[in-house]
């Protein structure tokens, strides 16, 4: 019998981690995630792991590069403003190729803005928030249950192919409260050669990302890494559709506005509209010749955001103006509404249908 239980997205998240084997957990209280930091405060002696409170938001992860760069599966959690703040250790982690996951619970913001949900942050996420020519896996959960078994998944990806995972989910989804199956372990093993664990019967591994050379060392570590970005771009397309089959019109969202725009699709069917929904669960990479295909058949389509507008970006790059996108969102923890989305929608096709007849 499978075995339910109700736990907040932050805490469900939290326990995932422990189940994936992370030992090494570091953080400094923000709002809407601090039920992480509670939680594995708590927690993390239950597995003989260690958690520390520090100082500031770049200790914590500091303390993040040095648990991974000795091989030790190592998190930290945040929101928005103490993401920012994290930025340098994340390049950093980038560029050494260091394994860690990064848990950004988004609140409103530019500046510290408020503690409500929101998505402003996809741009920090998918382009690389700090500094340099680097990526990060972003996963987008949009309920606690994907919280739970993406944090599972982001440990094994960040071994696998070295490199910062972030989780990008809204501070909605972290304070909300469902039932929730906990994942199991993946079973997986990573060899870590390359770890800082002592070299007292091998060659000394060093780790730095500081490479001074310009042509025959960092630029070629430079090369190095967008091939394996490359890799990752070819290999990781995730996302799920739901009735696109025969959609005139196409939403994309992701997160908790993808839940808003769901029920607005199944509104939009039962008042005769044929509406589809395209929700990337990872925004880099973004599934672009998916989201292309996907929309090949369609009329129009509108992206939702609780932001000004990011992502909408990457669905115009995919699309490439083979139809047209148009877009509505909320920012500063707003929601957008099932009520407005339809309206948005039902104005656009009557606005065309008068002007058809008009002309």
């Amino acid at each position: 019998m499978t075995e339910y239980k109700l736990m907040k997205g932050n805490e469900a998240m939290a326990e995932a981690a422990l189940i994936a084997g992370c030992r090494y957990y570091y953080a400094y209280p923000i709002t809407p995630q601090n039920e992480v930091v509670a939680y594995m405060a708590k927690n993390m002696p239950r597995v003989n792991g260690t958690f520390i409170q520090a100082e500031s938001e770049l200790a914590a992860a500091s303390m993040v590069m040095g648990s991974a760069a000795s091989g030790g599966r190592a998190m930290t959690s945040s929101s928005s403003p103490g993401i920012t703040l994290k930025q340098e250790s994340i390049s950093y982690m980038a560029g050494a190729e260091l394994p860690c996951v990064i848990a950004n619970i988004m609140r409103g913001g530019p500046g510290l803005g408020g503690i409500a949900g929101a998505q402003g942050d996809y741009f920090q996420a998918t382009r690389g928030g700090g500094h340099g020519d680097y990526r990060t896996i972003v996963l987008a959960p949009d309920n606690a249950q994907e919280l739970a078994d993406f944090t599972v998944e982001a440990f094994d990806l960040a071994d696998e192919y070295r490199t910062p995972v972030i989780i990008l989910a809204d501070g909605y989804l972290g304070q909300m409260s469902e039932p929730v199956v906990l994942p199991k372990p993946t079973g997986k093993t990573f060899e870590k050669p390359w770890a800082v664990t002592g070299a007292k019967d091998r060659k000394q591994n060093i780790i730095v990302s500081l490479l001074l050379h310009p042509e025959n060392v960092l630029e070629l570590h430079n090369l190095h890494l967008q091939e394996k970005y490359e890799r990752i771009t070819q290999k990781i397309r995730r996302y799920e559709t739901y009735k696109t089959e025969d959609a005139d019109w196409l939403l994309a969202a992701y997160g908790t506005s993808a839940r808003i725009a769901q029920k607005a699709v199944d509104k939009l069917r039962e008042d005769g509209i044929k509406a589809g929904l395209f929700r990337p669960t990872c925004l880099w990479p973004f599934p672009d010749r998916e989201l292309a295909e996907c929309a090949s058949h369609c009329t129009r389509l509108l992206t939702v955001e609780m932001s000004h507008g990011q992502m909408v970006e990457d669905v115009k790059l995919a699309v490439n103006g083979a139809i047209e996108v148009d877009f509505y969102g909320r920012a500063g923890g707003a929601l957008p509404t099932v009520k407005d989305i339809i309206a948005r929608i039902k104005n656009y096709e009557h606005s065309e249908f008068t002007h058809v007849q008009a002309s």
